[in-house]
């Protein structure tokens, strides 16, 4: 290879960097003027957006309106119920549907005839006005309780919804922020290669390489190329995942300011932990919610074999449009259910089975908490040794390499030793930034447990 061909090279790789460089800035442009400049966004700021605007809680907070909905719509058969029906109606009748006549003396003419006769048009008038009040309706008044327990239910739901939400978006944020971190961790290798290329490059040129280890870094540096263009795209779909788990618009820019920073202490005990998951956990108080719902329905089935009272009133004018006179009616009257074939029972006995059910997977809710919490607290100890230990072989592997360099460039040995450190170098970042992820992964997997993860910092 001679000198003109390696400065061909080096100008193509040049071009390529500049290039690379280039279309990496305009997207950056591009997406600023997009989204209407960058938004600033912390790991709990995310978590909290997204437990206030996704679409789930945001259906959940409208299964909250439909509740109380259905408590006005219960409360209003305890209210007086008034109405108006004023009704005009003409009509003729067929006396020989009466089944009489009226005799009349030998001689004259019977009153009406006895193969019938159409008699009216009667036309009918009549103003009417309704009132009526439920006095005494312990079933209804069942229904109205079991209508609120039913707006408790469905608000702890929306709690539920968030917390579920902002889990889901705080472990987006974490791998958003794994593939920046793995995305500038293969730019950095890239830099090695670079150099180590122009090393061999400039050893060629002196003559005290060889070609072979131009070829070697050349294919080193086409790896690490190959890399970067899958972190990139990595980066890229984690960002496009975190708008989506934040429901923000698709084109707007983030900046996210947190980063995957050293484990931290967590000052909580195994036994405050459970106990703070059992007592916060939104999902454990919603199915609380959802058995009081379940039990006052048992109230409500019951109570319809108690007798109800109401009172009734109706006036108006009614007649002939030109003789109108004034009538009422008004009374009381009582309902006592005796037998209905079972159907009480079985309702009832129905929805016991469903408040069994439903206290069942409480139960269940507050084994799982227990599970949670542990299995968080094991991963966060775990992931905390983990880090350690991939620092360290980082430090090691960046050892490795600066050895293999010097004696790459005092020329007593070939690049192919630079080439398997730096390989080994790269392995040791990936599994850096993957501690890292997996322990502040753990930090939210706690969060979660304890249902706590709105409040995450």
């Amino acid at each position: 290879m001679n000198a003109h061909s390696n400065k061909a090279i080096r100008i193509g790789a040049g071009l390529s960097v500049l290039a690379a460089l280039l279309a990496f800035a305009a997207r950056v442009a591009s997406a600023q003027e997009t989204g209407g400049g960058p938004r600033r966004l912390s790991l709990g700021e995310a978590a909290r957006l997204a437990a206030a605007q996704t679409a789930v809680v945001q259906s959940a907070q409208l299964r909250v309106e439909q509740a109380r909905a259905r408590v006005t719509e219960s409360r209003s058969s305890l209210l007086p119920q008034v109405g108006l029906s004023p009704s005009w109606s003409s009509h003729t009748v067929n006396s020989a549907s009466f089944g009489f006549n009226f005799p009349a003396p030998a001689g004259e003419k019977p009153l009406l005839d006895p193969n019938g006769q159409i008699i009216g048009p009667v036309r009918f008038w009549d103003f009417r006005g309704q009132v009526s009040q439920t006095l005494v309706d312990p079933a209804a008044s069942q229904r109205v309780k079991a209508a609120r327990a039913g707006v408790t239910a469905a608000s702890a739901e929306v709690a539920t919804a968030g917390e579920n939400a902002a889990s889901n978006a705080a472990l987006a944020y974490l791998r958003a922020l794994r593939s920046e971190a793995t995305y500038r961790a293969r730019i950095a290798d890239s830099t090695l290669a670079v150099d180590l290329l122009n090393v061999a490059r400039n050893q060629l040129e002196a003559g005290v390489g060889v070609g072979l280890d131009v070829t070697r870094a050349q294919s080193q540096l086409a790896n690490v190329r190959t890399q970067i263009i899958v972190a990139r795209n990595d980066r890229d779909r984690s960002q496009l995942d975190l708008r989506r788990a934040l429901n923000l618009p698709l084109d707007q820019s983030l900046v996210l300011t947190d980063s995957l920073t050293a484990p931290v202490t967590i000052d909580t005990t195994e036994a405050a932990a459970v106990a703070q998951a059992i007592q916060n956990r939104p999902d454990i108080r919603a199915a609380e919610a959802e058995l009081a719902a379940a039990e006052q329905q048992v109230a409500a089935l019951r109570a319809t074999r108690l007798p109800t009272v109401n009172a009734f009133a109706n006036s108006g004018p009614t007649g002939f449009v030109n003789h109108l006179l004034n009538t009422y009616t008004y009374g009381l009257q009582v309902s006592w259910p005796v037998f209905e074939g079972g159907r009480r029972e079985g309702q009832t006995e129905e929805q016991r089975a469903v408040a069994k059910e439903i206290d069942v997977r409480r139960r269940d809710l507050q084994q799982q908490a227990t599970v949670d919490v542990r299995a968080a607290l094991l991963d966060l100890a775990s992931n905390r040794e983990q880090v350690e230990a991939a620092r360290n072989r980082q430090s090691l592997a960046e050892l490795e390499v600066q050895q293999a360099r010097d004696r790459f460039n005092a020329g007593v040995a070939g690049n192919a030793d630079v080439i398997t450190a730096s390989v080994t170098l790269n392995a040791a970042r990936t599994g850096l930034i993957d501690a890292l992820a997996s322990y502040q992964a753990a930090r939210v997997s706690l969060a979660k447990a304890e249902g706590t993860v709105s409040q995450i910092r």
